[in-house]
């Protein structure tokens, strides 16, 4: 009988951490909705929500940045641990995705990617 190995639930681990994040903005979100940012913006969280996730896609679409399918493909093998948390953020013009990892000793590490290279910019130790 075959054994699955560990990178076999990789997928599992990066669904489960994105579930949890998604029921976390659901859980807040509705009390947080109509309070204005400092930036005086009045729009309520879900509107810059679907603004971001309009400005990835669009991205995406031009070929601006790789799809985190890829990314994750490019990327997996030079992490330091398994992938238990991904945002996507623009600094200074570049998209850089933001993948939480967790090594085997526990350590916490934030490691930036190059969006649309696959370049590792910076591991920071949380």
């Amino acid at each position: 009988m075959c054994k699955p190995t560990i990178s076999a639930f990789r997928p599992v681990a990066l669904t489960v951490a994105l579930a949890v994040a998604l029921g976390v903005a659901l859980a807040i979100g509705p009390a947080t909705q109509g309070i204005a940012d400092p930036s005086g913006d009045h729009r309520h969280w879900h509107d810059h929500e679907r603004d971001d996730h309009d400005a990835v896609r669009g991205a995406v679409e031009r070929g601006e940045i790789k799809p985190l399918v890829q990314l994750l493909e490019l990327a997996k093998d030079r992490l330091p641990g398994e992938i238990v948390g991904v945002e996507i953020e623009r600094k200074q013009g570049v998209w850089l995705y933001e993948f939480r990892v967790i090594d085997k000793s526990g350590r916490l590490f934030d490691v930036y990617v190059d969006a649309q290279s696959g370049e590792i910019r910076r591991t920071k130790e949380k």
